[in-house]
C-alpha cells in the first residue's frame, strides 16, 4: 500500500481522463488522515479546483455549518471525492471519469481505515453503495459494505438549490450522530 505522500503524487500526474489536462488544481482529499468518518462526495467545483481543497465553495460552508450541529469539524473526519479533478461546468463526473479515479479513493479509504462512510449526494452513494441508489427514497439508511457503516445524504449544493429538503437532512444529520456514537471510540 503507499503512503499518503506517494498516492497523492501519484494523483498529481494523473492523465487516466480528460480532467487532469484542464485541471487547475488536484483536489485529493483534507481532514483527519486517521479519522473514524469519511465523507465521499461526486468531484470538486471551481473554488475546490482554484484552492485544491475539496469542499470550500458555497456548499461546502453549508457542509461546515451543517456538521457543526453534531461538532463534527476537519479535525474529526476525513473527506474526498470520487474524482479528484473539476469535470467542466460542474457537471456530474462521467463514468469513465469515475473508474479512472475511483482506485485512488479506494486507497483512502484503506489509509484512512474509517468505521462510517458517508456519501454526499446520489452521485457517491450510486458508486460506493448500490449503482441503483435513489438518494430521494434512501437517504439516511445505513447499510453495511465491507465492514463499514455507510449511508447517504443530499449533496450540499442540492440544498442550497432546494431548501425543502434541510428537514430530512437534518434528521439525517442525527442518524449520523447516533451511528458516530454507537460505532466509534474517538470521534464522539
Amino acid at each position: 500500500m503507499r503512503s499518503w505522500e506517494e498516492l497523492r503524487q501519484v494523483c498529481e500526474q494523473c492523465q487516466k481522463c480528460e480532467l487532469g489536462a484542464s485541471r487547475t488544481n488536484l483536489v485529493f482529499g483534507d481532514g483527519n488522515p486517521n479519522a473514524e468518518i469519511m465523507f465521499v462526495g461526486e468531484g470538486p467545483g471551481q473554488q475546490e479546483d482554484l484552492t485544491g481543497t475539496p469542499f470550500v465553495g458555497p456548499a461546502g460552508q453549508l457542509l461546515d455549518r451543517m456538521l457543526e450541529i453534531i461538532d463534527l469539524d476537519r479535525t474529526k473526519y476525513y473527506i474526498a471525492n470520487i474524482v479528484k479533478c473539476r469535470p467542466p461546468r460542474n457537471r456530474d463526473p462521467l463514468a469513465g471519469e469515475q473508474d479512472a479515479c475511483i482506485d485512488y479513493l479506494r486507497e483512502q479509504v484503506k489509509l484512512v481505515r474509517p468505521k462510517i462512510i458517508v456519501c454526499l449526494g446520489r452521485i457517491a452513494a450510486m458508486r460506493l453503495i448500490s449503482p441503483d441508489y435513489r438518494i430521494t427514497r434512501e437517504h439516511g439508511q445505513w447499510v453495511q459494505r465491507s465492514g463499514f457503516w455507510m449511508t447517504a445524504i443530499y449533496h450540499p449544493s442540492a440544498l442550497l438549490r432546494d431548501e425543502s429538503k434541510r428537514p430530512e437532512t437534518f434528521d439525517d444529520l442525527i442518524s449520523i450522530r447516533e451511528k458516530i456514537k454507537e460505532v466509534c471510540e474517538r470521534t464522539c
